[in-house]
C-alpha cells in the first residue's frame, strides 16, 4: 500500500498549508508517482465532482442566509428572539443560543452564524456587563445548532459523501438541534443565576409585542418548514429547495422594502467566496478519494476497525474518538469529506444506522471546531471579539462538558435522530 500521499496530507497540514490545497497536494503527489497513472487522471478527478448536481444546494443555501442578512431578516428574527427571552436572567445570552436555532434553518454555516453574532450580539452583551469570555464562548457553542437544524451544510455533504438520502438527514436533525438548543439554554439560565446577570428586559414582553414580533419574523421563519415539507412531500430535490429558499428570502426582502438592486453585487461576491473555499476542498478531496479507492484504504480502516470490536456502541465510541481527535487538527467540513467514505462501510458491517450516524459524525466534528488547538469556529469568534484562546478556552468549559453530554446521548440514542424520518419516510 502506497502511504506517500498520506504522509505528504499530514506534513502539509502540519506546516500550515491550508487545507483544500494540502488535500489536492497529497493527492497530485498519488497521480505523478504512481507507475501507470496518467496525471491528466488527476484534473479528471477534480473537475468531475462539480457535475453534482446535489452540491449546488451548497451555494443555493449559503445565498439564502447572505440574502437574508442583506434583506433585515436576521435583525427581525433577532428581535422576535428577544421578545421571547429578553425578560430572563441572561436574556441577551438566550437570545445569542434561540438566534443561533431560528438561524439554523436558513444558512446552515456554523462558521457564519458565530462570525454574524460575534459581531452583532457580543458587543451588546459587553455593554451589559457580560464577561467577555462568556459571550465569545456561547456564541461559538451555539453555533453548533446551526449544522444540525436543516439545512445543515455538513448534513449535505455528509449525505453527498456517503450516498445517504438528504431529506432524511434533514428530518433527523430537526429533534436533535431542539434539544441541543433547549441544553445549552439551561446551562445559560444556570450560569446567569449563578453570576447574577440582569435580563435584558426589564419586564416580559407584552402578548401584543410579541405576536407583532412573530409577525415581523413569521415569514422567514417559514424557510425550514417550507424546505422539510417539500421535501418530505415530494414537491422539490434538497437542491431545488436551496433554489426556492433563495427565491422566497429574496421576495421577502422585497416586501419589507429593504433589498435593493445595490445589494446584488455584494451577495454574489460573498456567496462565491464562501462557496469557493467549500468546492476547493470537495474537488480536492474527490482526487485524493480515488487514492484511497485505488489503494482499499477504507476496506482496509473497516477491517482492522472490526477486528478491534464487533459491537455497535463500542464501535460507535471508538469513532467518536476518532473524530474528535481528527476534528482537533482538521477543518469540519474537510474532515467529513474525508473521512465519510472511509466510516460508512465500517458502520455498515455492524448494521448501524447512516442517517442517525449522520446526525453523531457532522455534530462531533462541529463541536471539534471550538475546541483546541484549531477549532474554527473558536479562532473565528476570538478574531472578531479580539478574546485571546486561554479565556475562551477556560470559559467554554461548562458548554464542552454539556456539548459531549449531548453527543454521548445522541450516539447511544439512536430513535432521538431516527424518529422524525421514520414518521416521514415510510
Amino acid at each position: 500500500m502506497d502511504l506517500l500521499p498520506v504522509f505528504v496530507l499530514l506534513l502539509t497540514i502540519a506546516i500550515g498549508i491550508p487545507v483544500g490545497f494540502a488535500i489536492g497536494m497529497a493527492g497530485l503527489v498519488f497521480f505523478l508517482f504512481s507507475a501507470g497513472m496518467p496525471p491528466e487522471l488527476y484534473v479528471q478527478r477534480i473537475v468531475a465532482v462539480t457535475h453534482s448536481f446535489p452540491l449546488l444546494a451548497i451555494p443555493l443555501f449559503v445565498m439564502t442566509g447572505i440574502v437574508m442578512n442583506f434583506a433585515g431578516i436576521t435583525r427581525r428574527m433577532m428581535g422576535f428572539a428577544e421578545a421571547m427571552t429578553g425578560h430572563w436572567r441572561g436574556g441577551l445570552a438566550q437570545v445569542n443560543v434561540l438566534l443561533s436555532t431560528l438561524l439554523g434553518g436558513v444558512s446552515g454555516s456554523a462558521n457564519a452564524d458565530a462570525a454574524m453574532q460575534a459581531k452583532v450580539l457580543v458587543p451588546q452583551m459587553s455593554k451589559r456587563g457580560y464577561d467577555l469570555g462568556f459571550s465569545s464562548a456561547i456564541t461559538a457553542a451555539s453555533s453548533i445548532i446551526s449544522v444540525i437544524i436543516p439545512p445543515g451544510i455538513g448534513l449535505i455533504l455528509y449525505g453527498f459523501m456517503g450516498d445517504v438520502s438528504i431529506g432524511r438527514l434533514f428530518l433527523a436533525g430537526i429533534v436533535p438541534g431542539i434539544l441541543l438548543c433547549i441544553a445549552l439554554m439551561l446551562t445559560v439560565a444556570f450560569l446567569a443565576r449563578r453570576h447574577r446577570w440582569k435580563p435584558a428586559l426589564d419586564r416580559p414582553t407584552s402578548g401584543r409585542a410579541r405576536l407583532a414580533a412573530l409577525y415581523s419574523a413569521g415569514l422567514a421563519l417559514m424557510v425550514p418548514v417550507g424546505i422539510v415539507v417539500g421535501i418530505r412531500f415530494g414537491y422539490f430535490t434538497p437542491t431545488e429547495a436551496g433554489a426556492m429558499a433563495v427565491l422566497f428570502a429574496t421576495v421577502v426582502g422585497i416586501l419589507y422594502g429593504e433589498l435593493r438592486p445595490r445589494h446584488l453585487r455584494p451577495i454574489l461576491a460573498q456567496t462565491t467566496q464562501a462557496t469557493a473555499i467549500i468546492m476547493l476542498v470537495i474537488c480536492t478531496a474527490n482526487a485524493f478519494g480515488f487514492y484511497m479507492t485505488w489503494e482499499r484504504i477504507p476496506e482496509a480502516v473497516a477491517q482492522m476497525m472490526l477486528t478491534l470490536t464487533q459491537n455497535p456502541y463500542l464501535l460507535l465510541l471508538l469513532i467518536n474518538l476518532l473524530l474528535i481527535l481528527c476534528g482537533m487538527f482538521l477543518e469540519g467540513s474537510a474532515a467529513l469529506i474525508l473521512l465519510t467514505p472511509i466510516l460508512v462501510p465500517v458502520i455498515g458491517e455492524v448494521g448501524i444506522d447512516p442517517v442517525h450516524f449522520g446526525i453523531v459524525m457532522v455534530l462531533n466534528l462541529t463541536i471539534a471546531g471550538v475546541t483546541p488547538p484549531l477549532g474554527t469556529l473558536m479562532f473565528t469568534t476570538c478574531a472578531i471579539t479580539g478574546l485571546s484562546i486561554g479565556r475562551f478556552i477556560r470559559a467554554s468549559t461548562p458548554f464542552y462538558i454539556v456539548l459531549f453530554s449531548m453527543l454521548l446521548m445522541l450516539t447511544f440514542v439512536p430513535q432521538i435522530s431516527l424518529w422524525l424520518p421514520n414518521l416521514g419516510f415510510k
